[in-house]
């Protein structure tokens, strides 16, 4: 059970039991939830005060004497947002729900202000054409185009810094001067940033192999460098961690319609039928964590793709995880992507 998970009452708890969890639990507040999980309201230190001074029995229900309408964060907000409704509102906490309401975590300023320091290398791959971006990407490589104000994989890389990572590896083929000019040695963001040269493109996965083996020591992220996404990396890291798999793989859900009538048949008899119906898959999200024992099996000079190189790694009994990503995630491999990434970025 997560730690935020321990802060969760029902409607019906007693104000008593409710102080108790808050004397419990290290974070200063109690999340008042129904049987869906679907937040009700909170309660904090001050509003048992602000109870107890209005002569409330220490029997009173929770949902007497909560907050009926807190602050809430949503499941893709940034760092930056949530602290900012911090500091507007003067909070300690923030509960994060999805669209339904659903309370899904829950995120401290104590916890934002102290993320410690993560040794897990991250390896960002900037080196494809872009081509399916062009005029854009004649002069520019793709991880540079600019969302908002800054070049996506600066985006990327500023996400990762903000989570506690320090390690970056970044592949180049296409216009590497470009990347390397930007991004220098990763000084400028307190990190040290090294590149991996290819010089004969190598597919999704063959970069691996020109990686400095022996100081891949800790699972490794593995990330396009043309993704937008607001990911929690340390759920990420936490769950590759409790599963013990050679890799994880993020994926996202996809919901594709088919624009027909569906016919169900036996022989020439139709059994039912179904007017466009609706299919929902699992698609690769592009951003995996991957073991060192995974990294230092693909040779230097291999040119394999990712799902080439899990596709046997399955083979050989060895697991792979999927981890299904439910924060905003945009693949920018198409003009209307790069487009959508501009409306929507303002949101992030």
């Amino acid at each position: 059970m997560k730690q935020w998970e321990l802060t969760l009452v029902g409607p019906e708890c007693s104000m008593e039991e409710a102080i108790a969890t808050l004397d419990r639990v290290a974070v200063r507040i109690v999340m008042v939830v129904d049987q869906e999980r679907r937040l009700l309201g909170t309660l904090t230190d001050g509003d048992v005060r602000r109870a107890l001074l209005k002569q409330k029995a220490l029997t009173t229900q929770v949902s007497d004497v909560m907050c009926s309408k807190p602050r809430t964060a949503g499941p893709s907000w940034s760092r930056e947002r949530i602290m900012a409704v911090m500091d507007t509102y003067q909070l300690l906490q923030l509960p994060v729900v999805d669209a339904d309401g659903t309370v899904i975590g829950l995120e401290t300023l104590h916890e934002l202000l102290t993320r410690r320091r993560r040794d897990n290398p991250v390896f960002l791959m900037a080196g494809g054409f872009g081509t399916r971006l062009r005029p854009l990407t004649h002069n520019c490589p793709k991880p540079l185009l600019k969302v908002g104000d800054k070049p996506i994989l600066e985006l990327i890389l500023e996400r990762f810094v903000s989570s506690g990572f320090h390690k970056f590896f970044i592949s180049t083929h296409y216009m590497p001067e470009m990347i390397r000019e930007h991004f220098g040695d990763g000084s400028q963001w307190g990190v040290s940033i090294r590149y991996i040269h290819e010089d004969e493109p190598l597919g999704t996965g063959g970069a691996l192999g020109l990686l400095p083996h022996d100081e891949i020591d800790a699972p490794l992220f593995m990330m396009n460098g043309d993704l937008l996404t607001t990911l929690n990396f340390e759920n990420l890291l936490e769950f590759h961690q409790e599963h013990q798999g050679a890799a994880t793989m993020c994926v996202r859900e996809y919901e594709y319609c088919v624009p027909y009538g569906v016919i169900q048949s036996d022989g020439h008899r139709i059994r039912s039928m179904v007017e466009k119906p609706v299919h929902h898959f699992f698609i690769n999200a592009g951003i995996y964590l991957l073991s060192p024992e995974l990294v230092k099996s693909v040779a230097a000079k291999t040119r394999v793709d990712m799902p080439t190189l899990l596709e046997e790694e399955i083979a050989a009994g060895r697991d792979v995880n999927m981890f299904p990503v439910h924060e905003y995630w945009l693949d920018i491999g198409r003009m209307e992507d790069f487009q959508r990434a501009q409306q929507e970025f303002g949101g992030l």
